[in-house]
């Protein structure tokens, strides 16, 4: 499982992928954007320059799930590993194989249009090692159409659920936000709909904007997909609508206030009930149950800040930037205070 003025956001979701075979050989990247794994420990990688995504066989069984981690100062050991100052390290994405408990990270190294982009893992013991792509086994789908006007945009968030692969971006359409269902293993086709979603904080309806984070939850017997844009709608609408051709209307749940970005999502169970825990960039730890994810009552009217599903702030994580689930009842989080990075795990609350 995986989620000022009123935006109806078209979100289309691509046909027409371009797939190669899985084959042993080697990757170069030209940027890693996000990341997402499978239950077999295979490795989805976002290269949003290059318009692809890669899945990647990581062969990890070892189950590496028991014990604490906690990394300080982990720029500054990315850095100096990769020869470049702590300051030119960033890092797109985190995310635990599941297959393992290791952890994946998503690192630029240097600045500018040079920047390198390579894929680190980090061991419970705190070992960091580099992910090597040379004579690996991987197969390949091209993302046609993707953005011209911000490449980076497309690819901006990555999901794996009942077989396919998930995602979120920008394209050079008429309704830009783009959503692409892909089956794995990579075929030559995906699914092709026109999702509508309702922001309640502009007054107007909106196409532009893409989903920034998000992940599926079952709610009934039918998967969702929960996604979460900038301002900061909280959105739903069924995986299993979302055939060529159809036009859905997402179930706008939540306006979770302004001049907000979203950053990570994951949900988990804890004392039998489930529940959404999201990062933000100024409005801290959201923690939203999973009952109430199953609401009906989209929000349709303007909203001056907050409106819908309740949420509870998690008080003591400060300045998360990335989360993932590590374990039944424990989180990966990396912290980001500006000058140092820390990665570590924290009992889910």
């Amino acid at each position: 499982m995986r989620f000022l003025s009123a935006l109806m956001l078209t979100v289309a979701v691509a046909a027409c992928a371009v797939a190669a075979p899985a084959k042993k050989g080697s990757l170069e990247l030209k940027s890693v954007t996000a990341l997402a794994f499978n239950s077999e420990g295979v490795l989805f990688i976002g290269d949003s320059t290059a318009a692809k995504v890669y899945a990647v066989e990581t062969h990890e069984k070892t189950d590496a799930s028991k014990g604490a981690l906690k990394v300080e100062k982990l720029n500054e050991q990315i850095g100096g590993m990769l020869g470049v100052p702590a300051a030119q390290v960033a890092i797109a994405d985190v995310k635990v194989n599941p297959a393992s408990g290791t952890v994946y990270l998503a690192v630029r190294r240097g600045s500018g249009p040079s920047a390198a982009a390579v894929i680190l893992t980090v061991a419970r013991n705190g070992k960091i090692s580099e992910f090597g792509l040379k004579d690996v086994m991987f197969s390949v789908v091209d993302l046609p159409n993707a953005t011209d006007k911000n490449r980076a945009e497309a690819i901006t968030s990555l999901g794996f659920a009942n077989g396919k692969l998930i995602i979120a971006g920008l394209a050079n359409e008429e309704f830009a936000s783009t959503l692409r269902i892909i089956p794995f293993p990579f075929g030559d086709k995906a699914a092709a709909a026109g999702v509508k979603i309702f922001h309640g904080a502009h007054g107007k309806y909106e196409t532009q904007a893409p989903v920034r984070t998000f992940t599926t939850y079952k709610i009934g017997d039918a998967e969702h997909v929960v996604a979460a844009y900038t301002c900061t709608p909280l959105v739903k609408f069924p995986v299993g609508e979302l055939q060529s051709g159809n036009k859905v209307t997402g179930t706008t749940i939540a306006e979770l206030g302004n001049r907000n970005r979203p950053l990570d999502m994951i949900v988990y169970k804890k004392d039998g009930k489930d529940f959404v825990l999201m990062a933000n960039s100024a409005r801290g730890i959201m923690k939203i149950s999973g009952d109430s994810l199953a609401t009906n009552e989209g929000i349709t009217t303007r909203i001056a800040d907050k409106a819908g599903v309740k949420y509870e702030t998690i008080e003591g994580w400060k300045d998360v930037v990335q989360l993932d689930k590590l374990d039944d009842t424990h989180a990966v989080i990396l912290i980001d205070d500006k000058k140092t990075m820390t990665l570590t795990s924290v009992e889910l609350p």
